[in-house]
């Protein structure tokens, strides 16, 4: 009677399980048609919650940059480059009537020097460089007018934007100049960049929608090739140059989608093939396929479910969840082929302690990874715990009854079997001291050479052609770095801008002497009220007293014609067209103040940072941001918690196998210990920097590699129980071995952590096994 109730409970489990399943395979069609998948890499980093408007700046700057893509079509002349970029439009516009691309041209520069000459006109009076002021400082005033008469009347002279009496010392185009050598805007009068004996044409765009929102596939690239090969046609020798974080982000999803095809589907041959070879059995190898797929499909939605969306670095690990997944389902079936002749219900609470128990330390070292602040971080923890969950509960709750006739035996299970019996164990002899000593050899002298690499950009890899290309555009257009930048703030608008000028005074000295290309600032284009000012009543004098001298000398009435009353302010000066190329450098009211950003052009290694870094010292609200050092002193950071966390895990685990196992528990955590240490020294005898995700793979390791000492313990002398281990440990070492084929730094070194250690737990933990006649502890 007690075995009919457990069998119905265990029916009402399966029914639950079921519709579980169902309601996940629903969600699943839901979520691959819209495709909320995310590639940026900044998404994996955690957010500046206590700096609020530092936050924002880097929202603002990525915002500005992050659907923008940039084409320079470079030709012998300007004539060649306007046919190129008209071929190039032409292509681009054909493909785009054939299929909607996800990009157009974005907004033209076109008419913007214009536009924007006039709305400056009214305040010409108050915009001075501070050459121009020095030199009506200093300048005698009949040396001035000498020159303004000069230019009057003489046969050709600098070109101008006013009439000559509106601008009698000609003031205006130097600021101008100015401007444009200072923030890339360096356009000739044909709206063309003349550069390193080229005409660039410049063709700017934008994608429709997210720059990460895409499917894995050349959409953009491929629409560009086409485009380039229209261009070449129509003008031979044409050089192409691409820049762009969509296009960084498409090489990234592509990689991405070739990489869970490759680590996924190649995971899961090789973990089929292995279930094949050892069970000779279609049944086995189409349950654990079903709960391999149901733990990846839970995982996934659930996932997508707490957290919105799911970044593809997250997906590619979770790709790898199937090396640990299968686990429970070979531990039943290598169970069932052991002992036939035992009836399924009681086989399962037979084997339920030993696999919940692998199951909890494997989830604790998963949800280990959540307690970083890094949401990527945390979607794996989250990806990973739910997926080995799901792929549990596949295996108790339909497997006893979808498994009826249990598999026989098969040349390679009982290969395998007859391994064990062969495997030495640990014990006082000579040889076996030798062995520890040359151990300790091996790993003093690899964790002496270790050393460590917390650099940002090992987080991910773009194609080195399209760097170069980047790095190329931005010297020829003089773009500034995202990720290095000054934040400014200020109680108001007038004091942000008298602090930003304070600032861009000190960068001019470094401009001067060649150590960076320039810089972008509001300060430049929207001189606060006071220096509007003092250049206003500077010029006014110095041209009034040119015009009185110049009017003598000719017999004329010369009058300085009027300028606006009141200085330029900030909000008509946002809503102007000149401000388009800098708003995004506006950060507005933040906290109880507002704040702004200066972008720098420099190329230039830590010497070059250590200066600009320097010119924030002493200047009140200016601060000096380096996103890609801090990004990486925050990983170093984490890499010295986590391996302290790692630490408290080992103990941790020792005590709950010591609760288990009493004064057999060091059998099963010596190995995956040892199996760690030596994992880093071979790391540093190969010459690899220990990073982040090498601690976090072994975290993992410790929550995998005590699952093969688990089972070697609870079913002791039980052959059937090291078929399991044998199975599980070659398919996760498969599975993991191809994670280290990954293109990805991170993920590469990730899976060449795991892969050595769970290669080292398989071979270690047989030797620390208790002896097949030594009673049970428990």
């Amino acid at each position: 009677m007690t075995e009919a109730r457990a069998r119905r409970g265990w029916r009402w489990l399966a029914w639950v399980w079921l519709a579980v399943v169902l309601a996940v395979g629903a969600h699943q069609v839901r979520f691959w048609t819209e495709s909320r998948l995310e590639s940026d890499v900044l998404a994996l980093l955690p957010q500046d919650a206590h700096d609020p408007v530092l936050a924002e700046a880097t929202r603002r700057i990525a915002d500005a940059s992050a659907r923008q893509m940039v084409v320079l079509l470079g030709a012998a002349d300007a004539t060649q480059a306007q046919a190129a970029a008209n071929a190039y439009r032409g292509a681009l516009q054909a493909a785009d009537r054939h299929q909607p691309l996800p990009f157009a041209e974005g907004a033209s520069m076109a008419g913007w020097f214009e536009a924007s000459r006039e709305f400056y006109r009214p305040w010409r009076d108050r915009l001075l460089t501070s050459t121009q002021r020095a030199r009506l400082q200093a300048e005698p005033a009949d040396a001035l007018a000498e020159e303004a008469l000069a230019a009057l009347y003489g046969p050709m002279g600098a070109p101008r934007l006013t009439d000559w009496q509106a601008d009698p010392l000609n003031l205006w185009p130097h600021w101008w100049q100015e401007r444009a050598s200072g923030s890339g805007l360096r356009f000739d009068g044909d709206g063309l960049l003349h550069a390193n004996d080229r005409a660039w044409a410049v063709l700017q765009f934008e994608t429709r929608g997210s720059a990460f929102r895409l499917d894995g596939e050349r959409v953009i690239d491929a629409a560009l090739d086409t485009a380039a090969a229209q261009a070449r046609r129509a003008v031979p020798g044409l050089r192409e140059l691409r820049a762009g974080v969509p296009l960084h982000a498409e090489a990234a999803a592509v990689q991405a989608s070739h990489e869970v095809n490759v680590i996924g589907l190649g995971s899961l041959a090789a973990v089929l093939l292995l279930v094949w070879l050892a069970f000779r059995s279609l049944r086995p190898i189409l349950l654990v396929a079903m709960s391999l797929l149901v733990g990846v499909a839970t995982a996934l939605s659930v996932t997508a479910w707490i957290f919105g969306e799911v970044h593809l670095l997250t997906l590619v690990f979770g790709a790898s969840l199937v090396g640990v997944a299968e686990d429970y389902g070979i531990h039943w079936f290598a169970s069932r082929q052991g002992h036939p002749q035992v009836e399924r219900w009681r086989l399962l609470r037979w084997l339920l302690p030993g696999m919940l128990l692998a199951w909890l330390t494997s989830a604790l070292a998963y949800l280990a990874l959540g307690l970083a602040p890094f949401p990527g971080l945390r979607q794996m923890a989250v990806f990973s715990v739910t997926g080995l969950a799901a792929a549990f509960a596949t295996v108790v709750c339909w497997f006893p009854w979808l498994e009826r006739n249990a598999p026989a035996a098969t040349p390679l299970s009982k290969a395998m079997v007859g391994w064990l019996a062969r495997w030495p164990h640990v014990r006082a002899s000579a040889a076996w001291y030798a062995a520890a000593v040359a151990t300790v050899v091996v790993a003093v002298g690899g964790l002496w050479q270790l050393r460590t690499d917390d650099d940002l950009r090992n987080l991910q890899s773009s194609p080195k052609a399209l760097v170069a290309q980047q790095v190329e555009i931005g010297r020829l257009l003089a773009l500034p770095s995202p990720a290095q930048f000054y934040l400014v703030r200020a109680k108001d608008v007038e004091t942000l801008l008298q602090r930003e000028q304070a600032l861009t005074a000190r960068l001019s000295s470094l401009v001067a002497e060649d150590r960076i290309n320039g810089y972008r600032a509001i300060s430049d284009w929207l001189p606060s009220q006071r220096q509007q000012a003092a250049d206003g009543v500077l010029s006014a004098q110095a041209e009034a007293a040119v015009l009185a001298r110049v009017g003598a000398a000719t017999g004329e009435a010369l009058v300085r014609p009027g300028f606006a009353g009141k200085p330029l302010a900030l909000e008509p000066w946002l809503a102007s067209p000149a401000s388009q190329p800098l708003r995004h450098l506006w950060l507005g009211p933040s906290g109880d103040g507002v704040g702004s950003v200066v972008l720098v052009d420099a190329v230039g290694g830590d010497a070059v940072l250590a200066a600009l870094q320097a010119q924030a010292e002493g200047l009140p609200g200016v601060r000096w941001v380096n996103r890609t050092a801090e990004f990486s002193a925050l990983l170093g950071h984490y890499r010295h918690m986590m391996a302290w966390l790692l630490l408290a895990g080992v103990a941790l685990v020792v005590v709950a196998l010591a609760m288990r196992y009493r004064r057999h528990a060091w059998r099963a955590a010596v190995p995956t210990v040892l199996a760690g240490v030596l994992t880093v020294a071979i790391l540093g005898w190969l010459g690899q920097p220990l990073q982040l995700f090498n601690v976090l793979a072994l975290l993992l390791l410790l929550g995998m590699g005590i699952d093969y000492g688990i089972f070697l313990l609870e079913h002791r002398g039980d052959a059937s129980a090291w078929l399991a281990v044998c199975v599980g440990a070659a398919s996760t070492w498969l599975s993991f071995g191809l994670l280290a084929l990954s293109a990805t730094p991170a993920l590469r070194a990730f899976g060449l952590t795991l892969l050595l250690g769970i290669g080292l737990v398989w071979l270690l933990s047989p030797l620390f096994r208790p002896p097949a006649e030594t009673p049970s502890a428990h």
